[in-house]
This record gives structure tokens, C-alpha cells and sequence, in this order.
């Protein structure tokens, strides 16, 4: 779920530009650019990932001017390339989106909210349960971070976009609408969840190295 056009408060929208510009500012301080430099072939798939997800995200439905319902691949980006990647990879799509004419300028910053900081915090907490809680379990890892967290970022991105709306939208129509979009929320999050685990399921059997979270000699090699 994305912001097409202004209708939220101009304090709601610099509220919302400063949380994400601020998460970006921690991702950046991790120095993801030293892992890019030191792998090229990492630089490729990082590269392409972006630019698919880019394109992908031209694949929406839209009822009305302001608001527009897609597929993420959010969380699928925070298991291969980790939160720091995977967020400025949202940003620059997110940015695409703004050269392309397709949103405004001025959302740039609440779509990133939405769209990026919610889903990867929340598949790094998942992930982080997984890590530190759950059997060294590959199956384990599949379902609950490709499958189970992957839609549970979907709600939480679609609660939040909703929630904001909530906290000021400048139309009270705008609220009705919101909520009638909420409802599509449960097809949404199935579809997000089965998309993401089977291309995570095929990394993982061809590619497990790729996949950043995923420790293959802790999850298989041991077995």
C-alpha cells in the first residue's frame, strides 16, 4: 500500500520523512558499501534485485488518485541482502517512483515509511526470533521468515499506512476510503507470503550462499 498523492497533514508528512530519513541514516552508518566493493557479484544481484523490484512495483491496482495496492518484496530483500541494503534498496525505488511521475515529492518519505522501515523492521525482529529462539531448523527458517514473517510485514506496512491516515488525513472521506482498502489487506498478505517463500525456497536450495540471514553450514551442513 502506497501514497500516490498528498492527503495527508504537512506535519504528518515531515514526521514521517524525518523517521525514515533517520532509519536511513543508522542503515548508512552500518557502511553497507563496504560489502558491495569487496563482492561484484553481490553489486549484480543487489543491482538487479533493485531494479526488479522497481519494476514490479509498477504492477498495481488503483481505485482512487491517492492510494494504490501492490506487492512489496520488502521482506524477501531484508533476508537476501539484509536491513541496511534492503532499505536503501526501497529508497531508491521508492525514488524511482518519483522520477517516473508516479507519485509526488512530498510523499517520498511517508511511502518509504510504509513501504521499507515497517516490513524490514518487522522481518528483522522475526528474523532475529528465528536466529536466537527457534531449532536450527531449515524448514523452520523457511516457513516462518519466508512465509509467516513475510506476511506479517504486509499487515504491519498496511496497518501503518492505514494508521497515519488515522493520525491526519486531511479529508475525513479520505478515512472511509482507507478503510475500504484495508479490507483487500488479507488477500494481499497470502499472496506476498507465497511469492516470497517459493523464491526464497529456490534460493535456498541452489543459492543458500546468497541469502544473507541464512547460515548454510549452521542450518544443513550439520544435519
Amino acid at each position: 500500500m502506497s501514497f500516490a498523492a498528498p492527503v495527508l497533514s504537512p506535519w504528518l508528512l515531515l514526521v514521517a520523512s524525518l523517521v525514515s530519513l533517520g532509519t536511513i541514516g543508522l542503515a548508512l552508518a552500518q557502511r553497507p558499501w563496504r560489502a558491495l566493493l569487496a563482492d561484484h557479484a553481490l553489486q549484480h544481484r543487489w543491482l538487479a534485485a533493485t531494479l526488479a523490484v522497481t519494476l514490479l512495483w509498477q504492477l498495481r491496482a488503483q481505485a482512487v488518485d491517492w492510494l494504490t495496492l501492490h506487492l512489496m518484496f520488502t521482506a524477501l530483500l531484508t533476508l537476501v541482502f539484509k536491513a541496511p541494503l534492503a532499505l536503501l534498496s526501497c529508497l531508491l525505488a521508492n525514488l524511482a517512483m518519483v522520477v517516473l511521475g508516479r507519485v509526488a515529492w512530498p510523499l517520498l518519505g511517508v511511502n518509504l515509511l510504509v513501504t521499507g522501515v515497517v516490513p524490514v523492521l518487522v522481518m528483522v525482529l522475526v528474523w532475529r526470533l528465528v536466529d536466537r529462539r527457534l531449532p536450527d531448523n531449515l524448514m523452520v527458517f523457511l516457513f516462518v521468515c519466508g512465509f509467516f514473517g513475510t506476511a506479517l510485514a504486509t499487515l504491519a506496512a498496511g496497518l501503518s499506512a492505514v494508521g497515519l491516515m488515522a493520525l491526519g488525513a486531511s479529508d475525513p472521506e479520505v478515512m472511509h476510503q482507507a478503510l475500504e482498502y484495508a479490507r483487500f489487506l488479507p488477500l494481499l498478505m497470502p499472496s506476498e507470503a507465497f511469492i516470497t517463500g517459493m523464491l526464497l525456497s529456490i534460493l535456498l536450495v541452489y543459492h543458500p550462499r546468497w541469502v544473507a540471514t541464512f547460515n548454510d553450514h549452521r542450518y544443513i551442513d550439520t544435519k
